[in-house]
């Protein structure tokens, strides 16, 4: 299945209806919410739907219109968070980012504004949205079941990205954490890039990485202290 923004056409039940869940796969309804707006990018939100969060996906119905709905895969989330500052955005809201197919600001810019002029985009290349309930309260439980989702659907490819982006010794300049990289001087960023998975952090390997840095700099120090020792007694 292509990563991002889909389309819901069809719903089961009358009325508004309800998403087709896939059961034969194992998914599993988890929450619902109504009264949620979304909006796509950076347009105001579509009118009020029906939010369900489902273990391996989110789906969003438009009430009245049962033509109108869309679904993302927790796969395809590559971040959610808390929007709770008007000068981000007007309305407090879920925020998240989407994996997408790689495009370029003027080509997002483009499908975009096809909401507007004709009701409808390629979805596959809207790589935010931002969902938007009514009673802005329920934004700490929403928060805490994408997260819950989340964990439920780890990123096949982390695994192997984690074993790969593993360097030792020279080739971080010879001093392990202060090589010639940038990036790797201080606890601070090291805390800032390491512990992240899916939007959420992982605390316990953040505080487990650094202690193995502060242990690395106790053995350096010891190591110091005995040298300069050898000399005296020399």
């Amino acid at each position: 299945m292509s990563p991002g923004l889909r389309y819901v056409r069809e719903r089961a039940g009358d009325g508004a209806g309800r998403p087709i869940l896939d059961a034969d796969n194992g998914e599993e309804l988890m929450h619902v919410e109504t009264q949620v707006g979304i909006a796509l990018g950076d347009n105001a939100p579509q009118s009020p739907g029906t939010l369900y969060i489902t273990n391996k996906r989110l789906v969003w119905l438009n009430d009245v219109d049962r033509e109108n709905g869309y679904a993302v895969d927790f796969l395809s989330i590559a971040l959610h968070a808390i929007s709770r500052d008007p000068a981000a955005y007007p309305f407090p809201c879920i925020y998240a980012q989407i994996e997408t197919e790689t495009i370029d600001d003027e080509e997002e810019e483009l499908a975009i504004s096809d909401v507007e002029c004709n009701g409808s985009t390629d979805l596959s290349r809207i790589s935010e949205m931002r969902l938007v309930p009514s009673d802005p309260s329920q934004l700490d439980i929403l928060f805490e079941i994408f997260c819950d989702c989340a964990e439920l659907n780890p990123d096949p490819n982390e695994e192997q990205d984690e074993e790969d982006s593993w360097v030792f010794g020279d080739e971080l300049g010879g001093d392990g954490f202060e090589g010639e990289n940038p990036h790797w001087n201080s606890s601070e960023q090291l805390e800032n890039t390491i512990g992240y998975s899916n939007g959420v952090r992982d605390h316990d390997l953040a505080h487990t990485i650094l202690e193995l840095q502060i242990d690395d700099r106790r053995f350096e120090d010891a190591d110091e202290m005995e040298s300069g020792a050898h000399h005296e007694h020399e």
